[in-house]
């Protein structure tokens, strides 16, 4: 109803704190009876009246997404900008908090009331297990964790918790979740894939989905959400990639057409019929054409045969990869049906460009028209217009109590049990004296992987959170010792000896690697605690599998912990029995890298060539038979 409605003027004077100053109106406002501006009309039917207002100007700013460090706002009202992003690392430079991103969402926000149309930005960033660019959110394990606990209904509410704290910060926007089906876990981006089999990765993808998006009531959206990176993503071959020193990431999926849907078109299937609003499209080419460029794939399969009605957003600058001429590319991958482009630098150029290539008629005004349709009705549905701003009542969930429960209830269905020979699990917790060995013990940020407060991820103590070791230390009642080294220089030996061990932070092509093992330092940590414990326990921080198998006869216990996130409480509740070991793999696991990738056509079941455990393979701790590995050469 229109006496619902927020007037403009109102919205215009909202403040983040009663200390901000007021906004001050535009000079030019619209008028509030018109359609656009009633909320009780459908969310097409409001964009439709919008978009016969605007301008060709207009349009291509909201065709447009810049990063945030590459803008200023008075330059988000000059061109019209519809979005702003932050890439890995993109918190406020001065405030990494709920308030200060806020504040920095809000700024950009009220300058796109600015505009004469008032048409709000929509921001979104890559919270992909997480807030995880915000300092102090609760950080999630990584996909291949949630892959391996299989507990649809426990993601969704990792999606509801997450779109929480992304709406407490300003941000309606979300760029998860990642349906990758991946086949060579050589890949850098493995951990962020829900696992190799494509029925895993639709069910907890939608799960997902549906926790950001759900607002309770009606159909309308609380955070949107972006099922990526269409299509292939995880089936790229070795070698292909033509990005940086990348290997995989970026590169080449060679199949025919009827493997690729079989592997990679259902997830995205089930996330249109689930309501997605948004897709981005993949970086990587299918046989020798990129994604972004691919006319049939994005138009006819997607917008058409799927039904997808809502917009599609390019990869950070992978519309620059379509071709080496700009123009080219643009035109090109605007006509295959990309309806925004995530430009995060030179966007003037860009402008440019797409405003050219519609006065040569290289771009039909009706592919822009149905671009800016389709981002307006999103815009509509999240409810932008009426509430553009950050909700302060929900600052309180950043971080909360409840938040990381969830996350340390995800962490302890995650951890997958390879080995456990001579019981050495549960460990009791009044064990006398317990070895903690491993620089991985006591390291927040190796937990948490890539794209934690950086892209890259980093190491060290850089939110807030559990380490392994302070779980360790607080669940046990007899003597923790710590060493990173494993050097405890004690002629006692102990009990038990904990050694965490595995991958430092990486994310996307940087982390591609064609021999993902145990360290030789790792090896040689394992077989000095050996010597100094009567039992071993290995817990693995990894963003895959990696080979092991070196390791596995001399240690009594083996987990797969993935990358756990800030709540490394969940560990220790499974490593001491508070809670049963119930993950079971998301992927076939390598007995040598020499086995990648896989031919899962023709997998040997048993001997030296087989895998070294299979998909879907866990203990638990009733399990006492031992571990009896072939003795391979």
């Amino acid at each position: 109803m229109k006496n619902k409605l927020v007037s403009l003027s109102l919205l215009l004077i909202l403040s983040v704190s009663a200390c901000q100053p007021l906004m001050q109106l535009p000079e030019s406002t619209p008028d509030l009876a018109s359609a656009y501006m009633d909320a009780s009309l459908p969310a097409e039917e409001r964009a439709a009246d919008l978009l016969a207002r605007m301008s060709l100007d207009e349009k291509i700013g909201q065709m447009t997404q810049v990063e945030k460090n590459a803008i200023q706002p008075g330059d988000v009202t000059r061109y019209y900008i519809g979005s702003i992003l932050s890439g890995g690392g993109g918190y406020p430079s001065s405030d990494n908090s709920p308030e200060g991103w806020a504040k920095m969402v809000d700024g950009f926000q009220s300058a796109a009331l600015e505009t004469p149309l008032a048409i709000p930005l929509i921001y979104g960033v890559d919270a992909v297990h997480g807030h995880s660019n915000l300092k102090g959110a609760t950080i999630f394990p990584h996909n291949i964790g949630l892959g391996a606990a299989n507990d649809p209904e426990l993601v969704e509410k990792i999606g509801r918790a997450t779109a929480e704290e992304m709406r407490a910060t300003g941000i309606p926007w979300n760029f998860a979740p990642v349906l990758a089906v991946v086949r060579d876990v050589r890949w850098g981006r493995t951990y962020e894939a829900y696992g190799e089999n494509t029925e895993l990765v639709t069910n907890l993808g939608i799960a997902y989905q549906n926790g950001l998006q759900a607002a309770g009531e009606g159909d309308s959206l609380f955070v949107l959400a972006t099922p990526k990176h269409f299509i292939g993503d995880g089936g790229t071959v070795w070698g292909t990639s033509t990005t940086e020193n990348y290997m995989l990431d970026q590169g080449d999926t060679q199949m025919d057409e009827a493997r690729l849907r079989e592997l990679f078109l259902p997830p995205y299937q089930a996330a249109v019929q689930a309501g997605a609003q948004s897709v981005m499209i993949s970086y990587s080419s299918w046989n020798g054409v990129k994604l972004h460029g691919h006319k049939y794939l994005i138009t006819d399969v997607l917008k058409g045969e799927l039904g997808f009605e809502g917009f599609v957003v390019s990869d950070w600058a992978g519309i620059d990869q379509v071709d080496k001429d700009y123009y080219t590319a643009v035109v090109t991958a605007i006509n295959a049906g990309v309806d925004m482009n995530m430009v995060p630098q030179g966007y003037q150029r860009y402008l440019a460009v797409m405003k050219q290539a519609v006065e040569n008629g290289d771009i039909p005004m009706a592919r822009i028209d149905d671009a800016v349709l389709r981002i307006l009705t999103v815009k509509f549905k999240l409810g932008l217009f009426e509430k553009p701003f950050s909700d302060s009542a929900l600052l309180e969930t950043v971080g909360s109590e409840t938040h990381r429960a969830l996350a340390r209830e995800a962490v302890a269905k995650s951890l997958v049990l390879l080995q456990n020979d001579n019981a050495a699990l549960p460990v009791p917790k009044d064990t006398p004296l317990i070895y903690v060995a491993g620089i991985l013990a006591n390291d927040l940020g190796a937990q948490c992987g890539g794209w934690t407060i950086e892209w890259q991820g980093k190491s060290g103590n850089l939110t807030t959170g559990t380490t392994i070791l302070d779980a360790i230390e607080a669940t046990a009642t007899g003597e923790v010792r710590f060493n990173r080294f494993g050097k405890f220089d004690s002629e006692q030996k102990a009990d038990i000896a904990i050694v965490v061990v595995g991958e430092t932070p990486y994310a996307e092509g940087r982390g591609d690697n064609e021999n993902p093992s145990l360290s030789e330092n790792d090896i040689e940590l394992i077989n000095r605690v050996r010597e100094q414990a009567e039992k071993v326990i290995v817990v693995l921080i990894s963003g895959r599998p990696v080979v092991i198998t070196e390791a596995l006869p001399v240690t009594d216990a083996f987990v797969a912990a993935w990358l756990p996130g800030t709540e490394g409480q969940g560990v220790a509740d499974v490593l001491f029995g508070d809670r049963p070991f119930s993950g079971k793999l998301p992927f076939t696991w390598p007995r040598t890298a020499g086995q990648l990738p896989f031919d899962f056509t023709n997998l040997p079941a048993a001997g030296c060539d087989a895998p070294l455990f299979p998909y879907g393979y866990g203990l638990d701790t009733t399990s006492s038979e031992p571990l009896n590995l072939p003795v391979c050469p």
